[in-house]
């Protein structure tokens, strides 16, 4: 991780961090992730998942983040 990515890293909370690092653990095998399983694998709720992704989607990290859909819990597109 260069260091100006390290400092922007630690502008997240935790579980922001923990969500970014699942999307780039992820990302490269999937593309759309709904917040609810993204929830069920953090041990968090799909709420918590949403509120956070805000803040990975606004930020500049080496992935996009982009609300996609909203049936039964919401939808990302993510891309590296």
């Amino acid at each position: 991780m260069s260091t100006s990515a390290a400092a922007a890293a630690s502008t997240l909370t935790p579980k922001q961090e923990r969500i970014l690092a699942y999307l780039r653990e992820h990302a490269a095998t999937q593309t759309y992730f709904k917040s609810r399983l993204i929830g069920d694998e953090l041990d968090l709720s799909a709420k918590e998942v949403g509120t956070n992704m805000t803040a990975i989607q606004e930020g500049e990290y080496d992935v996009d983040v982009e609300k996609w859909g909203y049936s039964s819990s919401t939808t990302w597109k993510v891309s590296l």
